[in-house]
């Protein structure tokens, strides 16, 4: 029996008739409305509750999350202190500890430390800045104080390196690397009267000291093989999804399609969940001036350069999409060279997968970031007016309507990316297949049969390896990759890496280097992407970038080079044991 007597009605009126009255339907109707203003009523209610107490509201639920944080620490505390007898800051209850500190360290440092002190360090750093300027007017003495910092930087740097490398002397041959592709940058620049070298200097001090925290310190070895694991823990989570779509067993057989290109859909769903809540905007807009400040470059060069270390090279141009049009021709240069030169976080699983590092891999395309402004800058130098300053750039808001529409955006928005991969991986094997088919008929016909496209690349890119520190009995595997990298794309080299690795032809020192120099995109599929999405975005520009391509395509292809040189004068040759070892320590 209903409650409500409209209902009754209506029951009794169905079970009479067999079918609705127009009375019975027109009570059930004003029922409805009713029901559904009363709802209306409570919601607006709410709703102005809310907006006209929003403080008192803000402040006990900031109250409350925060009291739940502090008892859950107390009781993680009470339960590790009593469970166990080791601490690690990388996993358990050292991995919270260090959250916490993070967290809380960055919030006490916005609304407390920068309020309250802010000024202080300002006025405290004034007579410093009006020392500074006074000696910059002295005639001379601006250069003359550069060249002596500079030259006690380097000088330690030099140092330290012939103390470092007493029993490996082949290290130093990456130095030599390092001077050459300077040398070459320079001799080739479009305008070497308006180097600054300045910002070269610095970024490539930057790059040398960020190594050396990276390679040879084995605190930050450690830091950044916890984050490599952790890396690689989170991407393996799209395992769960390929399974349940695709089955267990084309992911346990480790079928390409089905095991690494979902990672795509993944990674890409989580990016733009970060998107719309601003928390990626805030870390590339910070990132970007941090590096701004630290190397003199302008704000939209620095924001592009931070955004390709997370995001891909179609997207990172959309962050600045209003002040494309009036970037200067070199700013757009070190834009492109900045996609050419780094790959996006986006694609790190397919090569995990294929075997390469993941420690490798991250400290690549973290160093990239310096990398590319010394390189980019030294290239194609600024010789126009900068208009967009860091004064008045905002970057481009989320679009989308809410957290669940822009994570499902997400992750349609890898179903192209997807589909360019597997186009360009299917075309390009199949077409090496076939110009190797040809060129061992060509060679055959001459008594030759092992002529091949792989065996022309590891000649061509013999020079560059050894530049770069490769001893010379493997130089033609590395000139392999990087011909593949440069020729086709950096997936097909790194599918031949882990080949490699699996054969024993390239480990330790010799591995980190090829994982380097072939960390990048600049591949003529790239090429051609570059000019379609930055025409599109820049039509006034669209002159100028089909003129400067090739120059950043270089440059970008250099970059690579550049970071395999340092960290092949940083790694050791033992370099696969102590990585093991720092592994091993941070996983139990």
């Amino acid at each position: 029996m209903s409650a409500n007597p409209a209902f009754e009605n209506t029951e009794l009126n169905v079970l009479e008739t067999g079918h609705l009255t127009d009375e019975s339907i027109t009570e059930n109707k004003g029922t409805r409305e009713k029901s559904t203003d009363y709802v209306q009523s409570i919601y607006d209610a709410l709703d102005d509750f809310l907006s006209k107490h929003h403080r008192v509201v803000h402040f006990f639920s900031m109250t409350l999350g925060n009291l739940i944080v502090l008892i859950y620490f107390i009781f993680a505390t009470i339960y590790w202190k009593n469970n166990y007898n080791y601490f690690d800051w990388c996993c358990g209850y050292g991995l919270l500890l260090l959250i916490l500190v993070i967290v809380y360290g960055s919030i006490f440092y916005h609304y407390a430390l920068k309020p309250l002190f802010g000024k202080i360090f300002v006025s405290c750093h004034r007579p410093y800045n009006n020392i500074t300027n006074n000696f910059r007017k002295i005639k001379y003495g601006n250069i003359i104080g550069q060249t002596i910092i500079y030259t006690c930087i380097f000088t330690a740097i030099i140092v330290f390196l012939i103390i470092d490398t007493v029993n490996s002397r082949e290290r130093l041959m990456s130095g030599i690397g390092i001077i050459v592709l300077i040398s070459l940058g320079w001799i080739f620049s479009k305008h070497p009267r308006h180097i600054k070298w300045k910002l070269v200097l610095n970024a490539l001090i930057v790059q040398i000291i960020f190594g050396l925290f990276t390679i040879r310190w084995s605190v930050g070895r450690s830091i950044f093989q916890c984050i490599a694991d952790k890396v690689e823990s989170f991407l393996n989570f799209a395992k769960i999804g390929a399974s349940f779509v695709f089955s267990d067993k084309l992911i346990t057989d480790g079928i390409f399609a089905f095991t690494v290109l979902p990672v795509l859909f993944y990674f890409n769903f989580i990016i733009q969940m970060l998107y719309y809540l601003g928390t990626m905007q805030w870390i590339i807009f910070n990132l970007g001036k941090f590096l701004q400040k630290l190397m003199g470059t302008s704000i939209c060069e620095s924001v592009v350069c931070a955004g390709n270390i997370f995001i891909g090279m179609t997207e990172t141009p959309l962050m600045i999409k209003p002040y494309l049009n009036k970037l200067t021709t070199s700013e757009l240069h070190t834009l492109m060279s900045s996609g050419f030169g780094t790959v996006s976080g986006t694609v790190l699983a397919a090569y995990i997968n294929f075997g390469a590092n993941p420690a490798h891999l991250i400290t690549a395309t973290l160093m990239a970031a310096p990398a590319t402004l010394c390189y980019a800058k030294l290239f194609y130098p600024e010789t126009e007016k900068i208009i967009i300053t860091s004064d008045n750039v905002k970057l481009e808001k989320s679009k989308d309507t809410g957290l669940i529409d822009a994570a499902s955006k997400g992750a349609t928005a890898a179903i192209p990316l997807v589909l360019n991969i597997i186009a360009n991986i299917v075309g390009f094997v199949s077409f090496i297949a076939l110009v190797n088919s040809l060129l061992s008929w060509v060679g055959s016909l001459v008594g030759y049969e092992k002529l091949s496209f792989e065996l022309i690349l590891s000649k061509v890119f013999i020079p560059i390896s050894w530049v770069m520190g490769v001893p010379w009995d493997h130089c033609e595997d590395v000139a392999t990759l990087i011909g593949l990298k440069t020729t086709v794309n950096e997936f097909v080299a790194y599918k031949e890496l882990g080949k490699y690795k699996k054969e024993g032809r390239i480990f330790g020192r010799i591995e980190a280097i090829a994982t380097f120099a072939i960390c990048g995109f600049a591949n003529p599929g790239s090429v051609g992407i570059t000019i379609s999405i930055l025409s599109s975005l820049a039509p006034d520009k669209k002159e100028i970038i089909s003129n400067i391509v090739m120059r950043a395509f270089i440059s970008g292809c250099v970059i690579t080079f550049l970071t395999a040189s340092v960290a092949g004068m940083l790694v050791p040759d033992d370099y696969e044991h102590i990585s093991a070892f720092v592994s091993n320590r941070t996983l139990s």
